[in-house]
């Protein structure tokens, strides 16, 4: 880490933290759904929609901050990407439910639970890691972790959608092709998080 010379403005991490932290709680209520009889996909789905709320607000205050601080941690364009790419993992964790909700889906099959749990661990790693970047230096592996774990549903959705298109109708096929993707879309913009941190590392050291 480069040494700086002045005090930091250290809100934005916290900003970006609290905004990750908002896709595990996503994840959580995604959890409930895929078990959920269809009387409680409207409950749910509304949390999800209050979780992309809370995103968007942490969002807007981050930009605010990033206008009045004299001094951040990292340039305003990193944390401006890192924050966009959190926004679209919450967007595409409430397109999931959604899409539940709308198609009247009211089984998935083990992969969807595997996705999920994918979804989950990045979460984490990636709440932690928002957490961490004023030590980039400790942030090595987190890279590494999360690509690994965006190829294991990569595999993982592979595995869905063939299933699916042997043992499903077409209609059925797309509905479900449709979550699959929403969440596969997910896991990739957790994986964009993490390679803008790749470039902050390399950058930075």
């Amino acid at each position: 880490m480069k040494f700086r010379l002045f005090p930091q403005e250290t809100a934005g991490l916290e900003l970006l933290a609290s905004m990750a932290q908002q896709s595990m709680l996503g994840v959580q209520t995604l959890s409930e759904m895929f078990g959920a009889e269809r009387a409680d996909y409207e409950k749910l789905v509304d949390a999800l929609t209050a979780n992309d709320a809370r995103t968007t607000e942490f969002r807007r205050t981050l930009l605010t901050r990033l206008r009045t601080s004299f001094v951040n941690p990292l340039p305003r364009e990193d944390l401006l990407i890192l924050s966009e790419w959190l926004s679209q993992a919450v967007g595409h964790l409430v397109a999931v439910g959604e899409l539940i909700q709308l198609h009247r889906i009211d089984r998935l099959p083990s992969e969807a639970a595997d996705m999920l749990d994918i979804v989950n661990r990045q979460a984490e790693l990636t709440t932690a890691a928002m957490r961490g970047l004023t030590r980039l230096e400790d942030l090595e592996d987190y890279w590494a972790d999360i690509v690994r774990l965006s190829k294991r549903a990569e595999r993982t959705y592979r595995v869905w959608s063939a299933n699916a298109l042997r043992e499903l109708s077409i209609t059925q096929f797309a509905r479900t092709v449709e979550v699959a993707r929403s969440l596969l879309e997910a896991v990739h913009a957790f994986q964009s998080v993490a390679i803008q941190v790749g470039r902050i590392i390399v950058r930075e050291s």
